[in-house]
């Protein structure tokens, strides 16, 4: 799932590659990407793209006042093209679950891959009206995340921190792969309870935020849309990295798997040597 570094480098190459372009057709490939039905999307054509903008996960291009916006989800991905298929896509018959022509001939494919179509598109007068958005929490790189900020927001949750540091709700962009090196890198376990946390812990979990997802967001920047997977899986230090060993200390990074999902973490590093319980196997390990 792309997250916040990604997310912006993607919102970053499309408000440089479609400046002073304007929209000339929108075309729907799948029935259930797009989440409104007024205004339609006719309402695009014509209109100049005067900005794009990230919140959170959400991609959003102003396109002369009318706003549409796009989360990828798990499995979605934007896909460039600097000449575009004149074939036009027709619902149900095509991969690619919307597209989006420019005037010079670009355009961009929105695509799902896998069965569970979550993939979601938004057409709107104000990014505002997006449910998502207008829930969203702090960003975590905006000037605004202060250490105060998110030491109250910690507090004032009796949850594990991974879980609380993937919630839209809580702290905006951060995902499944980007709280375990987040994790990993504030030597913290992954089941720690946030309100449980002392001072000198949040301080070193609010430096590792920051830094890592300022490192991932440079790691990112100007690459085209195509690279930024494979940049995203070479930069992890322990996330979807099961049995490779720990960049810090040597250890072997361990799973935890869950009914659809898996973190990552190393003992040595995180847990003071004590293997977590995996629910997978059932077996709560001493």
């Amino acid at each position: 799932m792309p997250e916040l570094p990604e997310v912006q480098a993607l919102a970053d190459f499309l408000r440089t590659r479609t400046a002073g372009l304007a929209v000339v057709g929108v075309e729907i490939g799948s029935i259930t990407v797009l989440k409104t039905f007024s205004p339609p999307p006719d309402a695009l054509i014509g209109a100049p793209i005067d900005g794009v903008a990230r919140f959170g996960k959400f991609i959003d291009l102003d396109c002369g006042g009318t706003h549409l916006v796009f989360h990828l989800a798990r499995a979605g991905w934007l896909r460039w093209s600097d000449a575009l298929s004149s074939t036009v896509i027709r619902p149900g018959k095509s991969p690619i679950a919307l597209r989006v022509r420019l005037d010079d001939g670009s355009g961009f494919d929105l695509t799902e891959a896998g069965t569970k179509k979550r993939l979601a598109a938004y057409i709107v007068g104000s990014p505002e009206q997006v449910p998502g958005i207008a829930t969203l929490g702090p960003d975590p790189l905006g000037a605004a995340f202060t250490e105060p900020q998110f030491a109250a927001i910690l507090a004032g949750r009796r949850a594990q921190i991974k879980g609380v540091l993937r919630d839209q709700g809580t702290i905006a962009g951060i995902g499944n792969a980007y709280s375990d090196e987040i994790l990993h890198v504030a030597k913290m376990s992954p089941f720690a309870i946030a309100s449980s946390l002392d001072p000198t812990t949040v301080t070193r979990l609010y430096a590792a935020t920051r830094e890592t997802l300022t490192a991932a967001v440079a790691a990112a920047s100007g690459k085209p849309a195509a690279e930024l997977k494979d940049a995203k899986r070479a930069g992890m230090r322990v996330h979807g990295r099961t049995g490779a060993t720990c960049p810090e200390c040597g250890d072997v990074v361990r799973e935890v798997s869950f009914a659809d999902s898996s973190l990552q973490y190393c003992a040595t590093c995180q847990t003071g040597g004590k293997p977590l319980a995996d629910r997978r196997t059932s077996k709560f390990l001493k």
